[in-house]
This record gives C-alpha cells, structure tokens and sequence, in this order.
C-alpha cells in the first residue's frame, strides 16, 4: 500500500488475515458502517484481501455520485448482482445504462405514475377493508403482498402475468437472502458449492427467469397493446438509432423491476407503520390530515402534494431506513477529497450511516417528522439526505416507490390504529436493504 494512502485514508481497526473487514462487514454491517464514519472523510477498510475506501463526507459523497461520476462505475458488488439477476438498470454500467434509463424514462413519467396511482389507490383500499378489528397481521408481510402485487400490476395487466407475479412472490425472500449472501461473501467458492442455500437459490432465479421470459413472448406474438408497463417495454424505441431491447434485456429489466422496486417500497412502508404504532400522535395526526383534505373519499394522485404532514412523515422514515450500502468503481485514477485512489478501486457510500450522524441530523435516532419543516430542513447540509441515491443513477423507480408508500400511509393510517404486540421486539435485519426482523401488529378501527 502507498504511504501516502496510509497517511491520508486511516484503516479501520480489527482487520483479519485474507478475509480483511468482511466478516464484520456480513455480520453486523450498520453498527460497522456507522463507527467507521467516527475515523474520518475517507476510510480505508478491507473486502478480503483487497482495500476499499468508506466515503463519509457529505460534499464528497456528492463528488463521488453526481460531480466527478463519469469516473466510476458501480462496483464489484453490482458484477456479482449482474451474474445472478442480469444486466438490468440497477447494474448496468456506462453508455448502455445510459441507453436503458433513456428508454425506461418514459414509464415512470409523472403522467404514468398518475395512472399507477389510482391501481395502488384501488388495491390498498380493498386489501385494508379485508381486515378485522382486533386481528393480528405480520406488517412486513402485508406490505410485502401489497407491493409485489402492485408491481405486477403495473408490469402486467393481462391475466398472463398472474403466474410471474405468484413465482415472484415465492421466490423472492429466497433470491433477496441470496444476493446479500453472495455479494458481502469474500470467499467466492462459497457461492459454487452444493449447499442447500445455494441450490434453493439457483432454483428460484432459473423458475422467475423462466415464467417471465414466458410471459414476455407471449407479449411478442400477440402484439397487443396492454397499457402496462411491459408493453412500454417492449415498444420503448431508441430515439437516435430506432432500436428496441432485445427480449432478454427487456427480461432483465423486469427482474429488476420486481425484486428492486418491491423490497425497498415494502421496507419503507413496514418501517412506516412500525414507528406510527411507536407514535400514537403522529398517526393520529397522519389520520386527521387524510379526513380533513379527502373527506372520506380514496386518495388521488393530485392530493399527495397537499398531504404535507404525511410527507414528512415518511422523509423521515426513508432518512432512518435507506440503503445501507451503494459501492462504485473508479475506472480512472482519481481524487476524493485529499486522497489519491487509483484505476479499480472500490468505493463504500452508506447513506444510512450517514443519515443517523448525529453532527447532520441533531438526535437522529429519534423519529421527527418536523425536522422537515421548510425552516429545519434548510440547515441540513446539501448531499446528507440521498434515501434513493443521487445523480445518474437515482433510483429509475422513486416517484413510483413514493407515490406507493404515500398512498398506503393516507389509506390504511385513516382507517385503522396499528399497535405492536406487547413484549415482541422489533430488529433491523440486513439483506439487500434493511427490513424488520418482525413485525406483528394488532389492527383496532380508528
């Protein structure tokens, strides 16, 4: 290692021989991400054998995603993402992501996702009106079956996606597990052998590829216009050369679509509704929000602007419960901040880490919706807050995933008071995002 890198970037202690950080890195990942932030702006820390630099500074993390990002790709973390799910937006790189989110863009257009909104609106209505006074859910769940059904939706609105959409919901608690397990493991013969895991995780992306991909030709042969997100898909034109995705690309990005856009959102909501059962009064308040401008009526797309108070409730969840983890690569020599880093170096970003520093957000670990009011929110410094990513790579997906949560706070706080079950306690468990290890609630009409 350089001596100039071992005077600019301190290393983060308790390295172990050939595995480096990664053991503290899988195991208990939050807790290692946030204390690395107290070493300095830029830390070295070691993915088995090879360093990797934690960037902590929110001007720097800015130069890293927005300022200087034609100098980074995204990282070995999305390699081993791309071999398992293919070369969907969340993990391809350089012109032909740029080509992808081109020709994506005009299907999460606000104009689409307006039309998204009376789906979500519909659904989450008549899925709240299911349940019964007294009646204990398991929430991770019940936001887990919204968003994925939700997605299917949207992807398909003929009854051939019926079978995608039920393979998805079987497979993706296997696939997530999977992903996480392999992309933090440093030792990549771990992800070849025989093991039960792993072949229960082979087996559940061969039989998702395999009903989409179905689905897809379908599509094809038919050629009818379904006014889904698929068919967008699948017509969605270059506009300087003409060209469409080919089928298996349009495949990949529905994989990604699915699995992407249905964890975060489910996260989020459960994570939600967790800390409205932990804040009486600020669901009451979500309630009276909803009952003053809906009068009763579903929410619509145009209301969610004047839901403020229901906004800022969930800016405050997404500032607790973001990505914890966003790698990139640099593909040039560059400088972050004092530090020199060469050609096919790994880069660590954890927005989660960095929206609980208490030196950003004052008392971050309570909940505080009102620390987005215009006047607060103005001296939390530019670049702290990125819960969907910044840059050319902001989450494709944003506006729908908001959009989704907004519409499910409005609709089921207004109907129904979700308490916790006495003496269950609630732990922040990590795969791809981080998710409640448990969550079950009791419903009480309001």
């Amino acid at each position: 290692m350089s001596p100039v890198l071992d005077a600019l970037a301190p290393t983060a202690p308790d390295r172990l021989p050939l595995l480096g950080h990664a053991v503290a890195l899988r195991r208990r990942p939050l807790d290692f991400l946030q204390s690395v932030r107290r070493l300095g702006d830029v830390v070295r820390v070691y993915l088995g054998p090879r360093p990797a630099y934690v960037v902590n500074d929110p001007e720097l993390v800015r130069h890293v995603l927005v300022t200087e990002a034609r100098k980074f790709d995204k990282g070995a973390f999305f390699d081993k993402v791309r071999a398992i799910v293919g070369n969907g937006l969340v993990s391809s790189n350089g012109a032909f992501h740029l080509r992808q989110r081109r020709l994506m863009q005009p299907a999460f257009h606000r104009g689409q996702i307006a039309g998204y909104a009376d789906i979500m609106s519909e659904y989450i209505a008549r899925w709240a009106e299911s349940w019964r006074p007294g009646q204990v859910l398991s929430v991770h769940d019940e936001m887990h079956e919204i968003a994925l059904t939700l997605i299917g939706k949207t992807l398909f609105s003929s009854d051939l996606g019926e079978e995608a959409v039920a393979e998805v919901k079987r497979s993706i608690p296997i696939i997530r597990d999977g992903v996480t397990r392999r992309t933090l493991s440093p030792v990549e013969l771990l992800e070849k052998l025989p093991t039960p895991a792993n072949r229960r995780f082979e087996q559940a992306i061969l039989r998702t590829r395999r009903v989409i991909d179905q689905v897809i030709e379908a599509y094809r042969a038919d050629g009818t216009d379904h006014h889904d997100l698929l068919t967008m898909l699948l017509r969605a034109r270059d506009r300087d050369t003409g060209e469409t995705m080919t089928a298996e690309q349009v495949s990949d990005e529905v994989v990604t679509i699915m699995l992407a856009g249905s964890e975060t959102t489910a996260n989020t909501m459960a994570w939600a509704f967790y800390r409205l059962g932990q804040h009486p009064d600020i669901a009451d308040r979500v309630a009276a929000e909803a009952a003053e401008i809906l009068g009763g009526r579903r929410v619509r797309y145009d209301d969610l602007e004047r839901l403020e108070y229901t906004g800022r409730v969930l800016s405050e969840v997404v500032r607790l419960y973001p990505l914890w983890l966003v790698m990139r690569r640099s593909i040039t020599d560059v400088r972050i901040g004092d530090v020199p880093l060469p050609r096919d170096t790994q880069v660590i970003l954890s927005p989660l880490a960095m929206h609980r520093d208490p030196t950003l957000f004052p008392d971050p670990l309570s909940f505080d919706p009102d620390r987005w009011l215009p006047e607060r929110a103005a001296a939390i410094p530019k670049h702290a807050f990125i819960p969907f990513g910044s840059g050319n790579r902001q989450c494709i997906g944003d506006g729908f995933g908001w959009t989704e949560a907004m519409i499910a706070l409005t609709t089921i706080a207004s109907r129904w008071r979700l308490t916790p079950l006495p003496g269950r306690s609630v732990h922040e468990a990590v795969a791809a995002t981080v998710y409640p290890s448990q969550l079950p609630m009791t419903v009480e009409p309001r």
